[in-house]
């Protein structure tokens, strides 16, 4: 793997620096296999001889090549390089290759000012249905921020950096397991902030965080310090976006508000939850104030419900000796009337499994769930009229795709024939036709370098039509149509010129030799003037060769010149 041209794998050439993180750097590239860009991640050779950051970042590729979703950057391979350093130690440095996404940061959009509020409402929509996705695999993402999301060219939104996300149901993840940044503190949930476990509502913090700053131009929370940040977020309330931006809706502050509640059980407890309210807000509506989750132990028992169970506050509280804890003003209900309610709750759900047993087969759940239609293939409109009149509601995503026309569904997210409950949300993955690319410039190629050219970028080439030409050798290209530059997409024809090594000559009897010489030697001819001095007038009477002959023939021109 050389500095000046590198390739890793024997197949991916690697390209200019187009990003930097804390513990990789990242590069534009080209599978030479495929002929696809894609992007690099290499881990920075400072790092790649610690075992356990090259294990960090293995694991990294592993957890980010289980998302599969369009929302999401694909991750296509991941491997280690072994490199020479200058003083002849070899050392191994692991790379990913990623899906390169040809679009901006969201850090850089929102740098350039607060964002109308229906694009900052449909980007967040983006970000929670990716979300809604990897929390349904059990990862959780900790460190969603403007700079680990992309929107594409035509809008589509892209997360980011799974690597850090562990599995949900690691009870032991904590943000104070690895000295690597678990996130960055201006979008750090109170539960990071505190070092406390960190479950799917952390995204959903963060994302308000990202949503806040996308209608107000910053952070809620700001200071010289990550500490002080991180203390802001623990303590602090968040002001209403409308504060700042005026354009931002009653509905929407409401919202934002409750995404950036402190208490993990009082915000919304699910990325589709978000989701949906914010849409409705969005659109006018007024989000219902949901109650918050229960906690059974913590209800029952009088133990501080903000604190996670099993947590040093509560484990504090609990220990706390009889004498020096705080007296309640209001006296705890008798044990009896609680295992009264108990008896009675058993009673009626005895009563409930019983009349559920005793309908008819073809009555129970038919109001409860609905069967997916099957849409693939199908128009968007006419899809998601079926969805909508099964009892669905749609997302539509955007995809390029070589095998679905334009504006046809490409599948759907549950896919058709599940079972699925009322009102779900079905994303519709839509062709946005093949994927785009502009045609290559052909001009003095052999058509066998033209074709090689052409395949590269998925274009097909079509007819080859002979052509005159004075400067091109006989064989190669003069021009393609469409030319070259031109915008097309992948599987389009594009016709070829080809020179037939000859010129068409012109008669020029009668012409003035000045302006005989002049519109020949633009031809690349070797003119040999003979003067005629039996006549008058600098006219040519007559020339040696006309029609198709060889580039550069030599022609011979007599004229008066008496």
């Amino acid at each position: 793997m050389t500095e000046g041209n590198r390739l890793l794998a024997g197949r991916y050439e690697v390209g200019a620096l187009i990003g930097r993180g804390g513990m990789s750097d990242v590069h534009v590239g080209t599978d030479i296999r495929l002929g696809r860009r894609v992007a690099i991640k290499l881990l920075k050779p400072a790092l790649a001889t610690d075992p356990r950051f090259r294990v960090l970042f293995r694991e990294e590729a592993q957890k980010a090549a289980r998302m599969a979703h369009p929302t999401i950057v694909r991750v296509f391979d991941a491997g280690e390089e072994t490199v020479r350093e200058p003083n002849g130690i070899e050392s191994q440095v692991p790379y990913i290759v990623m899906e390169f996404v040809d679009g901006r940061l969201l850090k850089d959009i929102v740098a350039e000012g607060p964002l109308e509020p229906k694009e900052a409402v449909r980007i967040v929509s983006g970000i929670l249905t990716a979300l809604e996705y990897s929390h349904r695999a059990l990862l959780v993402h900790r460190d969603i921020k403007p700079g680990n999301v992309m929107v594409t060219q035509n809008g589509q939104v892209k997360v980011m950096d799974f690597g850090i996300a562990r599995a949900v149901s690691d009870n032991s993840a904590t943000v104070s397991d690895t000295s690597a940044v678990l996130g960055t503190a201006q979008y750090f949930s109170p539960e990071q902030a505190r070092g406390e476990t960190v479950d799917a509502r952390t995204d959903l913090y963060s994302t308000g965080v990202v949503l806040f700053e996308l209608l107000t131009g910053r952070p809620p929370f700001r200071g010289d310090r990550a500490a002080a940040v991180a203390y802001q977020h623990i303590s602090e309330a968040a002001v209403a976006p409308s504060m700042i931006n005026p354009r931002v809706s009653p509905s929407i502050d409401s919202v934002v508000l409750r995404a950036l509640v402190k208490d993990k059980f009082q915000r919304f407890q699910t990325a589709a939850e978000f989701r949906q309210d914010l849409e409705d807000a969005s659109a006018g509506g007024v989000p219902p104030r949901k109650p918050p989750a229960g906690d059974f132990n913590s209800t029952l028992l009088g133990v501080n419900p903000s604190a996670t169970a099993g947590s040093e506050a509560t484990l504090r509280q609990l220990s706390t000796p009889a004498d020096t804890r705080s007296i309640r003003t209001q006296n705890r209900p008798p044990v009896a009337w609680i295992w009264v309610g108990i008896i009675a709750l058993a009673v009626m759900l005895v009563a409930v499994v019983i009349w559920v047993a005793n309908l008819p087969p073809a009555t129970i759940g038919n109001n409860l769930s609905v069967n997916v239609p099957s849409v693939a293939g199908q128009l968007y409109d006419q899809g998601a009229a079926k969805l909508t009149g099964a009892g669905l509601k749609t997302t539509r995503l955007e995809q390029a795709s070589s095998t679905v026309e334009n504006g046809h569904i490409i599948s759907t997210e549950p896919s058709g024939g599940e079972k699925v409950a009322q009102n779900t949300t079905v994303l519709v993955t839509v062709s946005s036709g093949k994927t785009p690319t502009s045609i290559p410039s052909l001009s003095n190629l052999t058509v066998e370098a033209a074709k090689t050219a052409l395949q590269s970028r998925k274009l097909a080439m079509g007819t080859n039509t002979p052509e005159n030409s004075a400067t091109i050798t006989a064989g190669t290209v003069i021009r393609s149509d469409p030319a070259a530059s031109t915008a097309a997409r992948e599987g389009d024809v594009v016709n070829l010129f080809i020179s037939t090594g000859l010129v068409a000559i012109p008669s020029v009897v009668g012409a003035d030799i000045g302006n005989a010489n002049t519109q020949l030697g633009e031809l690349q001819l070797t003119i040999s003037p003979v003067a005629d001095s039996s006549c008058a007038g600098n006219k040519v009477t007559s020339q040696s060769i006309t029609g198709d002959q060889p580039q550069r023939s030599t022609i011979t021109l007599t004229y008066c010149s008496g």
